[in-house]
């Protein structure tokens, strides 16, 4: 909480003890003094600035120098101004709270108390000297002011404190929503959606949740993981994913933009791929067996007379086969119905 001492211009000039005193004020609020509050390690006992080197650990409750814990510093702000809007004194992130009051000089009464964001009134007069956000977001970043009416013994007009700057830091960027090894995985593949953001370093001991969602339906509701495992990919795994990254009281949740996922199929061999294959055509008859099929290796001439006449008498059988056959086809003419019918007349 910063510390805040708001001085009357006109008490200057009445006494000289005060002006002494405000030079003793302003020299403090320049110095290097931090609390010591004892060693933690070592038995010597002392104070260092902050310029120390061997800085141990560094928060925004305290820190460590060489084995010696000191209490968190502050800032001391000295104004002339009637009115004065104190803010947080650490950063402020998206999903705190924000509280801001408006001083007066030594707590006189105020009436028509008025909180201001750029210039613009937040709320109508009212005698409260406090106004609050309960869950900050980044579009409440600004310049803020107060005004109020003094009530005696003030000076009983409007008085307008100076303006505050906050600014509300990012406690996360919104995730991207990532398919690995590939956002087109072939039928049977094995693919992991990651929900990528990352938390502030000053906020990093936070904890994020993860969903995970398929054309408007849930996959997975608020987990500690950020992946999502789909073992062997199918058609039905096509569609639209996106997921979402939430603190654990859910006062701050983003979305990802939508993913647009393509499962694709194995590819089967067309009609057009496939060779022709020929009709069976009809059997060919073996050939006639000649002196080539019927070679004997042995030199004995009465086996060869005996082929050589087997050979002719086979020869012989077909011409006369031959013959049967024509003969055959005559007979079948003659036979026909109009040739008899002709034949009896």
């Amino acid at each position: 909480m910063k510390l805040s001492c708001v001085l009357m211009a006109w008490a200057l000039s009445v006494c000289p003890a005060v002006l002494l005193a405000t030079q003793m004020l302003l020299a403090a609020a320049s110095s290097e003094t931090l609390k010591c509050e004892g060693p933690v390690s070592t038995e010597q006992s002392g104070c260092h600035t902050d310029e120390e080197e061997d800085v141990i650990h560094a928060s925004e409750e305290d820190f460590q120098v060489k084995g010696y814990k000191f209490s968190k510093p502050f800032h001391l702000i000295v104004s002339y101004d009637w009115l004065i809007l104190q803010g947080p004194d650490t950063s402020i992130f998206e999903g705190d709270p924000l509280v801001l009051h408006c001083r007066a000089w030594q707590d006189w009464p105020l009436t028509q108390v008025i909180f201001y964001q750029e210039g613009s009134a937040l709320a109508p007069p009212g005698p409260k000297r406090e106004f609050s956000i309960d869950v900050v977001q980044k579009s409440d970043s600004g310049h803020y002011h107060c005004s109020g009416v003094f009530r005696s013994p003030g000076p009983g007009s409007r008085e307008t404190a100076s303006p505050v700057a906050i600014t509300v830091q990012e406690l996360f960027p919104a995730p991207v929503l990532k398919a690995l090894p590939s956002s087109e995985p072939q039928e049977g593949d094995s693919v992991t959606l990651s929900c990528q953001t990352k938390l502030s370093l000053q906020r990093s001991a936070s904890r994020l949740l993860f969903s995970f969602y398929k054309d408007g339906r849930s996959l997975s509701i608020r987990g500690i993981s950020a992946e999502l495992q789909i073992p062997k990919a199918s058609e039905e795994h096509s569609g639209s994913y996106w997921c979402e990254a939430a603190t654990e009281d859910r006062q701050v949740w983003k979305q990802s933009p939508q993913l647009e996922i393509r499962v694709q199929a194995l590819q089967k061999p067309t009609a057009s791929e496939t060779p022709p294959m020929e009709p069976p055509g009809p059997l060919r008859p073996p050939p006639a067996p000649s002196a080539e099929h019927l070679r004997v290796s042995s030199s004995d001439p009465h086996l060869l007379h005996q082929i050589q006449m087997l050979l002719k008498q086979m020869q012989d059988v077909k011409v006369l086969l031959g013959h049967l056959v024509v003969e055959l086809r005559e007979l079948t003419v003659y036979l026909k119905p109009g040739i008899t019918k002709v034949a009896d007349k």
